[in-house]
Parts: structure tokens; sequence; C-alpha cells
């Protein structure tokens, strides 16, 4: 079977809409780790927090927050990774 050149050809975007501009950056990595700090924090802490704290942590609460604040930290940490 014989497929036509025309359809496998591509156009820049450029080409297309005649715009030579590139988007630009507005959200640093810092604006990325924030919001992913925020986003796992805002979730966790609104949802499970009183229960973990009754059925789990007991009185190493403090603890448990410090773990979850370091996992939050390592999830800011890849959403930065992807933006960059």
């Amino acid at each position: 079977m014989h497929i036509p050149k025309q359809l496998l050809q591509r156009k820049s975007v450029e080409a297309l809409t005649g715009v030579q501009h590139g988007l630009k950056q507005t959200l640093t990595a810092k604006d990325l780790t924030i919001l992913g700090i925020g986003a796992v924090i805002g979730a966790g802490i609104f949802v499970l927090t009183g229960i973990a704290a009754a059925k789990y942590a007991g009185p190493a609460i403090v603890v448990s927050f410090i773990l979850a604040g370091i996992a939050c930290g390592l999830a800011a940490m890849c959403y930065s990774e992807l933006a960059a």
C-alpha cells in the first residue's frame, strides 16, 4: 500500500499561524515547588489529619507532621523537575 508523501509532511506552528514568538515562561521553579507543597499539604491536612492522629499517631503527631512535610517537599521537587 502506497501512502502519499503529502499525508506525512508536517508544517511548523510558525508557518500555520504566522507568529514568530514563543510562549513566555511565567512560573518559576520556586512557584511550582510552592504549588506542589500546597497541593499535597492541602489535600492531606484537611482530609486525613484528624483520623490519622486519632488512630495511628497518638503522641507522636509532631513527628508524623514532620515526616509529612518532608514527603511534601520531595513531591514539590518532583513538580519543579518536571517544569524545568
